[in-house]
């Protein structure tokens, strides 16, 4: 592997121009260093010894020679530890990838091996088919491009399933089917599966050109099969893959519901073995909190198991009134049951056949389940006691004999009454036969049990007719009689087998079935919330409770997850991920390796094609030309000082720091001495009252109004002037400030572009010196927009009869120096200074704007508006724009328009917006034309 390569390695030919740039420093000296005073110094120097540089420093030169080598090689595009690409012999790419449980571990390192075969692909533009192995069969696989790839690619992720290759790579091959020769890489988890033969045979049977075989170096990964909590330990099982043939020791640890780690063992392989078995020794009690078994160091789902109520032991009492021949063990009634039970649970025998302290005993313990084989009538103590006992969540199994056959029925002790006395079912002084066991009823807890064949029964005790006899009978004889039934009490329940223990009255403790039956019901002991679900038949199938994620963690399940079918194989899939089902009364343990899986490796496949192997690993590539730019530019620098040094700019500022330190004392030393002066002068005087408000009104544009006294008045104004103001923020970048109510008689009016004069007839009129106020205003500058608000009243016109407003506002302008006025032209800038504009409408419309008329102005075809156009002082409406802007604390409009058209509030607001354009720029939409040639002129 090399460790520096090139993008454009033809580049690096500009490394023969460095000699050639070495000629040119050394003919280009840096500008020699230069001294303005003292002249004297200088001649003295001069003369003492002549200097004059003719060729750059050497160290300067090197410098420079390094700083254009760097560039050269930063524009070859240097790569540090550059990647192998894909020599592909297709024009397709087939990416097919493995997200199975065993990805989990080092699905990171995946994931960049498959971006760099895409990155490949996408320099020559080929199409990606991008399929993986644990998917549902109706995934998306493509063909995609390269950048629809690598995203599809980054959002998958592992899951905790086993890899299905039979259906994914006949979906490949039909993808391929319908593009031209392709290249198919294969990137697998290093582990064998089903039908591996032929679904290669099938994916590289098309037209695949070429094959990419990639796989983990090492198979490394643990799992565990089974669990078993035996009468004195709990073992658990380990398998790995056949490949990992050395001596290994891993740990692993047992945990509760909450996840604390409760015990520990360590499996042991010896070199070559692939199965090991551990045993965690703690007491009875602790491994029955063992929820979950786990694999340290172990990121995935196959190390780790989850266990239900079938691992843990259950404690169950045994009590018989019949004392055992020790001669003849085979005759003891407790004798079968003892060894069909022995293997799951722990047994606790009484000690005495005496029921008033047998009993007791065996409740102090604790058991989860009673056996009492041929017990009659029960003590008063006893009885209750363990009536008490049953309520609270105990399975209490009675068995026949004729002890039970002769007592009373004591219903709360017995699922069903029964008959006095037994039955005998064959022999000389009967007419009837040993019945056979029928099908098990299908709403029992046996339902799924195997019904044993070959079992007769010669005598039972019968049970009374009762119309709920049917329901609690969980397993009968083919005459219809009971063989076993079951009822529940309160929260625990009672079973009654109609034959006795021992093979006396039937074949059955001598069967197989017996230890199944027998377990089933320790089974139903420990999850006594489920027993009247699985009795009535409502748990066909279990929700997902907790699922194990693909790197080992227990998980919500995901929104793939299904209900499990109790009936029937269970196996894993993306539907049925292993976990726990259930819900918090009743769990069932759904995990990932059976007790008879093993971890075999997977086998290149035989074909004729080109197989290329790769391995998995990040992209250390690096590229240097980032690196190398900023070291360039890091020289660059360098290379300017040096020439700042050289110049002697460092050595002049070096000797005017002592000038400059010595003004800046004598400056702090004056101006110290001048404020001590100006605050003993500031100590009889106040800062004069307006500057505050001076300062406040040139900082930021605002739009005044005239304060007419009239309070209505002067709230429409401001709200109108507000409106505007927000609507300018909104649509152009002028951002003015708040509205200014200005006196014109005392305020100063020099802050404000625009005066908004609302025309009151009922106002006093303004005095002379408020009107020259006024005057001056607009001689510097200023404009003043008159509004009369009395458009349907009258209009504004020089002759004819005008309303009061009308009146009010000829008698202002008498004292005013007004100039010609005339309504807005076609091709006044008004008419285009921001919106294109025709009219000029308010609250009202119709009324004409009357501006400063242009006496001698002329528009042409190369001059939008015409020449001439200024800033007008004056402004006069009678369309009351101020209502028009008027908005109240919502943003509403405060008043209607009259006509109620809703784009004539629009149009008013362009118009102020056109104003305060106009009021701000002048004419210089005028000039636009003049753009072009200005531009041709400055030669851009």
């Amino acid at each position: 592997m090399s460790f520096l390569a090139f993008g454009q390695p033809l580049v690096l030919l500009g490394l023969l121009a460095l000699p050639v740039i070495w000629w040119l420093l050394r003919l280009t000296p840096p500008k020699p260093q230069s001294e303005l005073f003292p002249p004297l110094r200088i001649l003295a120097r001069v003369l003492k010894k002549e200097e004059t540089p003719h060729q750059s420093p050497w160290w300067l030169t090197l410098l420079r020679l390094v700083m254009a080598a760097l560039v050269i090689l930063a524009l070859a595009e240097p790569i540090f530890r550059p990647r192998e690409k894909l020599q592909t012999a297709g024009e397709a790419l087939a990416l097919v990838i493995d997200n199975g449980w065993a990805a989990a571990t080092d699905w990171d390192l995946r994931v960049a091996t498959a971006e760099r075969l895409i990155a490949d692909a996408a320099e020559s533009g080929a199409p990606v088919v991008l399929a993986l192995t644990a998917e549902k069969p109706n995934a998306e696989i493509g063909p995609f491009d390269a950048e629809e790839a690598r995203n599809r690619l980054r959002a998958a992720e592992p899951r905790p399933v086993p890899v299905d290759r039979a259906a994914i790579f006949g979906r490949v091959a039909g993808a391929l089917d319908a593009l031209p020769t392709a290249t198919v890489a294969v990137l697998s988890d290093g582990l064998a599966s089903a039908g591996d033969e032929a679904a290669f045979a099938q994916l590289l049977g098309g037209t695949a050109g070429e094959v990419v075989w990639i796989t983990p170096e090492r198979l490394a990964m643990i799992g565990l099969t089974a669990t078993e909590n035996r009468p004195d330990h709990f073992a658990v099982t380990a398998i790995r893959a056949a490949a990992d043939t050395g001596p290994r020791q891993v740990t692993a640890g047992a945990f509760d519901d909450r996840g604390r780690r409760i015990a520990d063992t360590v499996f042991a392989f010896a070199p070559g073995e692939t199965a090991a078995t551990a045993e965690l020794r703690v007491p009875f009690e602790l491994r029955n909190d063992f929820a979950t078994i786990r694999v340290d160091g172990e990121n995935q789902a196959a190390a780790v198991r989850v266990l239900d109520e079938n691992a843990k032991r259950r404690r169950v009492g045994l009590v018989s009134q019949a004392e055992g021949d020790q001669a003849q063990p085979l005759l003891s009634p407790l004798y079968y049951i003892e060894r069909a039970l022995a293997p799951f649970a722990d047994l606790v025998e009484a000690p005495t056949f005496d029921l008033a302290e047998a009993i007791p005993d065996l409740l102090d313990q604790k058991p989860a389940l009673i056996v009492m084989a041929d017990v009659g009538t029960l003590p008063d103590t006893a009885r209750q006691a363990l009536i008490e006992w049953v309520e609270g969540g105990g399975t209490l199994v009675r068995f026949a004999g004729s002890r039970l056959a002769a007592a009373d029925n004591d219903d709360a002790l017995l699922p069903v009454r029964l008959r006095l006395g037994e039955r005998a079912l064959g022999g000389s002084l009967t007419w009837t036969e040993p019945q056979p066991v029928a099908e098990f009823p299908p709403t029992g807890p046996f339902a799924d049990l195997t019904p044993p064949r070959d079992v007769t029964v010669t005598r039972q005790v019968l049970a009374e007719p009762t119309p709920d006899l049917f329901e609690r009978t969980w397993a009968n004889l083919a005459d219809g009689t009971p063989l076993v039934t079951g009822a529940a009490r309160g929260e625990g329940t009672i079973v009654l087998f109609h034959v006795t223990p021992e093979a006396t009255w039937s074949s059955l403790p001598i069967s197989g079935s017996f230890v199944d039956v027998l377990r089933r019901l320790v089974q139903m002991s420990r999850n006594q919330g489920a027993i009247e679900a699985v009795a009535s038949g409502n748990l066909q199938t279990l929700a997902p409770f907790r699922m194990i994620a693909a790197n080992g963690m227990l998980a919500p399940p995901s929104p793939d997850a299904r209900p499990l079918a109790t009936g029937g194989p269970q196996t894993v899939t993306i539907e049925n991920p292993p976990g726990l089902y259930g819900t918090e009364e009743g769990l069932v343990a759904h995990n990932l390796l059976g007790a008879e899986a093993t971890l075999a490796t997977i086998e290149r496949p035989a074909t004729d094609l080109p197989v290329s192997t790769a391995a998995y690993a990040l992209d250390q590539s690096r590229d240097l030309r980032g690196p190398l730019i900023g070291l360039a530019l890091a020289l660059m620098v360098l290379d300017t000082l040096a020439v700042f040094w050289i110049g002697g700019v460092f050595a002049r500022r070096r000797r005017a720091a002592p000038r400059a330190a010595g003004a800046a004392f004598v400056a702090i030393a004056l101006g110290a001495g001048l404020l001590a002066g100006g605050v003993n002068e500031a100590a009889g005087q106040d800062t004069k009252p307006g500057d505050a408000e001076a300062i406040a009104a040139i900082a930021t544009t605002r739009i005044a109004y005239v304060l007419t006294g009239d309070a209505s008045i002067d709230a429409v104004s401001r709200a109108g002037i507000a409106g505007l103001t927000r609507f300018l923020i909104d649509k152009t970048a002028l951002e003015p400030g708040p509205p200014a109510g200005v006196d014109i008689a005392n305020d100063e009016l020099a802050f404000y572009p625009l005066i908004y004069w609302p025309v009151d007839p009922a106002a006093p009129m303004p005095s002379q010196a408020a009107i020259a106020r006024v005057d001056a205003y607009m001689r510097q500058g200023g404009s003043v927009l008159f509004d009369t608000r009395d458009q349907y009243a009258t209009g504004f016109d020089l002759s004819g009869a005008a309303s009061p407003a009308t009146r009010r506002l000829r008698d202002i302008l008498s004292d005013l120096n007004v100039p010609p006025l005339e309504p807005v032209p076609e091709d006044h800038v008004l008419t285009k200074s921001f919106y294109i504009l025709r009219d000029f409408p308010g609250r009202y419309a119709g009324g004409p704007l009357w501006v400063e008329a242009a006496l001698n102005a002329q528009s042409s075809d190369g001059r939008p508006v015409r020449t001439g156009d200024g800033v007008s002082p004056i402004m006069i409406t009678a369309n009351d724009l101020a209502g028009a802007w008027a908005i109240d604390a919502n943003g509403d409009p405060l008043l209607p328009t009259v006509p109620a058209d809703p784009m004539q509030r629009i149009y008013a607001l362009r118009t102020g917006v056109n104003i305060m354009m106009y009021m701000l720029t002048g004419n210089y939409k005028s000039d636009q034309v003049h753009v072009p040639v200005l531009l041709e002129r400055l030669g851009q």
